[in-house]
């Protein structure tokens, strides 16, 4: 029980952070910034190798390669499912606009790469009725690959010395 707290607790804190940088940017109007958004992808690679070489260091190193990579990995899955809601919160809730501006941002690129007026019409059209759809299954894939990425290098990194237990030897 211990273990899964802790996953919640990590990924309850690694979550606040994300959403305060994601606070930030949108009230910076910094939301185009590529290099800023790799930044908030970079903050979470860190915090969930943070996560595993912790995890390791609780168990004092009597850990797994597999037993360091799912522990991050399910902390991933608990972050990304409290992005998720924060997401659907931010979009319906608390700036029900941003949807229009990104709409409207998709509009002005397809006008500047020269897709005739019908396409982008019916581009648009698509976007605004599967929006969230597109919006949370995006959020799912890439909380996915950067979890599983972010898992692999905290097991391989953190200190693993697994003590072979032999109910023997008791």
């Amino acid at each position: 029980m211990e273990k899964k707290n802790s996953i919640w607790i990590g990924a309850i804190v690694i979550a606040l952070i994300s959403i305060v940088y994601t606070l930030i940017m949108h009230l910076s109007n910094l939301d185009d910034n590529k290099v800023l958004s790799v930044l908030g992808s970079l903050i979470f690679v860190v915090a969930i190798i943070i996560v595993c070489i912790q995890y390791s260091k609780s168990q004092n190193g009597n850990v797994t390669f597999g037993n360091l990579f799912s522990y991050g990995f399910k902390t991933s899955a608990a972050i990304a499912l409290i992005m998720i809601v924060w997401t659907v919160l931010m979009f319906e809730v608390i700036f029900p606009n941003l949807e229009d501006e990104a709409l409207q941002k998709s509009t002005q690129t397809m006008i500047q790469k020269g897709i005739p007026q019908d396409q982008i019409d019916k581009g648009i059209e698509m976007s605004r009725k599967f929006f969230m759809t597109f919006l949370i299954g995006g959020s799912i894939l890439t909380y996915a690959i950067l979890g599983a990425i972010s898992s692999l290098l905290g097991a391989a990194i953190a200190k693993k010395n697994p003590q072979a237990s032999n109910p023997f030897e008791q």
